[in-house]
């Protein structure tokens, strides 16, 4: 079977806790997985942006600690802070899962828990 890379990306909304961005940096990341049906071998990595008024956890650490579906450890994981603009929603991890599907396939964006404001058009609920 042909594939291809794609970038395939997800939003959610956290409180400022490591309880809550772990549940929610996990349930995101679950979703992403299973409905792309991503096996480790199939991600090349995975890059996390998180707003500045999400500081008390990682959410490459956040995820490691999570049951997702898949071997967590095998995945390379990246971290950086969110850009400062003015009017952004706040309390928001983003993620770029860099992973091979099949060529005919399309990805299928997970943007959850406050954050489907930020790509209404990924929403389930459209």
């Amino acid at each position: 079977m042909e594939k291809r890379i794609f970038g395939i990306r997800g939003a959610v909304c956290a409180e400022n806790t490591p309880e809550s961005i772990k549940e929610n940096v996990g349930e995101m990341c679950r979703l992403i997985f299973k409905e792309n049906n991503l096996q480790p071998y199939d991600i090349v990595s995975v890059h996390f942006t998180m707003t500045q008024d999400l500081h008390c956890m990682n959410a490459a650490a956040a995820l490691r600690k999570c049951d997702v579906g898949i071997d967590t450890s095998l995945l390379a994981l990246f971290v950086s802070q969110e850009a400062s603009i003015d009017g952004m929603l706040p309390h928001v991890v983003r993620a770029l899962v860099t992973a091979y599907l099949p060529a005919g396939k399309n990805p299928v964006h997970v943007y959850i828990n406050g954050a489907e404001k930020l790509r209404p058009d990924f929403s389930k609920g459209k």
